[in-house]
């Protein structure tokens, strides 16, 4: 079997450099939220393939699942010829939805997801233009980015990006920005940049992934339904990366109380297989023409059972209740290493979607993105996939699967803290 650095090798001289790895290793098998890479070495993993993982790396149940599908059918093609687990999946999440009577269909990636929220929004409301957030991360293709509020490395020499895209500021009270900030910004774009009658929707993350887990408060959530329904604009809530249960709901929104128009979602419905949704309410998921939606993996059959799956694994291992708990146990802990680390200004998060935030001598306006990449590097030396995220790159997030032993997540917790003090945070 080929080293890590035999790997690196081949991989440096097969891809471009724009295809980033965070960590020189190559991996071999995992078991939920343990990995072991080619040359048999042991890792923690916090990062859950980006929030892909909820129920675990090879979840028994959602391989079975797959195993018994992939011998059965692995593709025909939703849009030639159907089959009953796509229309499964789609029963399933309209009712986890909460919308009344909501629709909707598959796709493959986040990033597609929220461009088709988009096509939705425009094919019912007439109008073009979209206003996103500032930190708001909803993927790498062309319309996606556009709407992404941060430019390094996300948009970096690819422009020129599609017009009739604004953004607005997301509230964040750490860094002094009010939900009237926030609101008084959107009410800005519309005096000085755009008329709220071209707007056909406003896209939003009730937890900022990318951004650095920045919660949106619930008054802000209610005050841009407000502002949606008094023009006439599609409220598409961004749930790529918060939803599947991650912050102890199925989808964030519903800790708001808020009910959205559209709501995207991907990563961890999968089970780690590309399944990604566009949820509605029924008269604006109807505007689009006949084959107006669709794509050729869209919902793809195998992708379909790794989710019925999800699903049930979720129902009978009581999932919500375990994200909730693992939650506490993270912010507990975190919070405690706050009170020994004046470098961590911040602890944040929903549910089991927790962050520190970190400044340079406890400085919320210093960013310390150069401890953040070594704290990374150090847990990386001692068996921990650790994920830096943040506008500033000066947060840690944790994504480690929900199906985690508790005291296989102190153990990951003890090598955050250990690294902490070698570092001298």
């Amino acid at each position: 079997m080929s080293s890590n650095s035999e790997l690196m090798a081949r991989r440096n001289a097969a891809l471009p450099r724009g295809v980033s790895q965070g960590f020189p290793i190559f991996m071999d098998h995992a078991d939920n939220a343990e990995m072991w890479d080619v040359e048999g070495r042991r890792y923690i993993d916090f990062a859950g393939g980006i929030a892909v993982l909820n129920v675990g790396n090879v979840n028994p149940h959602v391989t079975a699942a797959v195993q018994t599908q992939a011998a059965k059918l692995n593709h025909t093609c939703f849009m030639v010829t159907a089959y009953e687990s796509y229309v499964s999946v789609c029963e399933k999440l309209n009712a986890l939805s909460g919308i009344p009577d909501a629709k909707s269909f598959l796709v493959s990636t986040g990033a597609e997801a929220v461009e088709n929220a988009v096509k939705v929004a425009r094919a019912y409301t007439g109008r073009g233009a979209v206003i996103a957030f500032g930190g708001g991360f909803h993927g790498r293709t062309l319309l996606a980015m556009s709407l992404t509020g941060k430019v390094a490395p996300y948009k970096t020499g690819f422009g020129p990006f599609p017009t009739g895209i604004y953004h607005a500021a997301f509230p964040n009270a750490l860094h002094g920005v009010s939900v009237d900030d926030s609101i008084a910004s959107i009410e800005k774009l519309f005096k000085f940049d755009v008329d709220p009658a071209s707007v056909a929707a406003i896209i939003v993350e009730p937890v900022q992934g990318e951004g650095g887990f920045v919660v949106a408060p619930k008054e802000f959530l209610e005050r841009v339904r407000a502002l949606c329904d008094a023009h006439g604009i599609v409220m598409i809530v961004d749930e790529v990366q918060a939803g599947a249960g991650r912050t102890g709901s199925w989808l964030a929104v519903h800790q708001s109380g808020v009910q959205p128009d559209v709501v995207t979602m991907a990563k961890s419905i999968g089970g780690g297989y590309p399944l990604a949704a566009v949820i509605g309410k029924p008269q604006i998921m109807e505007a689009p023409v006949p084959g107006g939606l669709g794509g050729t993996y869209g919902g793809n059959p195998v992708a379909c059972a790794a989710a019925l799956a999800v699903f049930e694994v979720f129902e009978r291992d009581k999932l919500l209740e375990r994200s909730r708990a693992l939650g506490e146990q993270l912010s507990g802990r975190l919070h405690t290493l706050a009170g020994k680390h004046k470098s961590i200004v911040d602890v944040r998060g929903l549910g089991a979607m927790v962050a520190f935030e970190l400044g340079e001598g406890g400085d919320v306006h210093k960013p310390a993105a150069a401890l953040t990449k070594a704290l990374v590097a150090k847990a990386f030396e001692k068996g921990l996939i650790l994920l830096s995220c943040g506008t500033y790159a000066n947060v840690i997030r944790v994504l480690v699967p929900l199906t985690a032993e508790p005291a296989l997540v102190d153990e990951g917790l003890d090598i955050v803290a250990s690294c902490l003090a070698e570092l001298g945070a």
